[in-house]
């Protein structure tokens, strides 16, 4: 066995070290000297890998490979049962951002029953996007309004936000959805879009007051009830 392949050989235990950062150190040596042998280990340790910081690491050293080689790996894990394989594909994917990838982002993705895996799609789905297909992508996206906690909201808000002006038709379908956190969280986007530096918190509770107004000059009570974080 030649050196080189003794030293690719210990990178690849390396990744798989009991102790985080010594697999920190092997991913920035891995993507420091780039090498497609490291393609399959670095997307496999993706896949599993507990520490956040590692796993960054790991999207980092992917990016420094070609998209030609990389594209395949990340392409086959977006379809994988393990929801942490699929949100940390679509990561990578969009920090690549070569759009031959954008076929892809399947509605089915937008909509994963994951959080973690939809916020991934979306903003995926928001960089790879090609020109012409965001109003579809937007309308899409519109119908996970009102999903999730805070962050998750925050994340739709954002993505929505980047498409731009395209955004409206569906937004203002969305304004008059039957349920109360729809309305709310699709509001909220729209001042946010307005006036980006308002923050969401302050965005969601004058949605909130927008929505509780109108119920009660429709004589019913359903903008009062619930809570946009459930």
């Amino acid at each position: 066995m030649s050196k080189q392949d003794r030293d690719t050989e210990q990178a690849l235990r390396r990744l798989e070290d009991i102790s985080p950062s010594v697999r920190l150190r092997a991913a920035l040596g891995v993507g420091t000297a780039p090498d497609p042998r490291f393609v399959g280990k670095l997307v496999e340790r993706c896949a599993v890998e507990p520490e956040f910081y590692v796993r960054d690491m790991l999207t980092w050293a992917l990016t420094r490979h070609p998209s030609s080689v990389t594209l395949p790996a990340l392409l086959h894990e977006v379809r994988s049962e393990r929801a942490q394989a699929r949100s940390q594909a679509l990561h990578t994917l969009s920090k690549i951002g070569d759009r031959h990838a954008w076929p892809a982002i399947t509605r089915a993705l937008l909509s994963d029953a994951d959080d973690e895996v939809a916020r991934s799609a979306w903003r995926a789905a928001v960089v790879l996007v090609p020109e012409g297909e965001e109003h579809g992508l937007a309308t899409v996206l519109a119908t996970q309004l009102g999903r999730g906690e805070r962050e998750t909201q925050l994340s739709l808000s954002r993505a929505l936000i980047a498409l731009g002006e395209v955004i409206m038709p569906p937004l203002r379908a969305a304004m008059t959805d039957l349920d109360p956190l729809v309305r709310r969280h699709a509001i909220a986007t729209e001042r946010l879009l307005r006036n980006p530096d308002a923050g969401f918190e302050f965005a969601i509770e004058e949605a909130k007051r927008t929505v509780s107004w109108a119920g009660r000059a429709r004589g019913d009570r359903s903008g009062v009830t619930g809570s946009v974080d459930q």
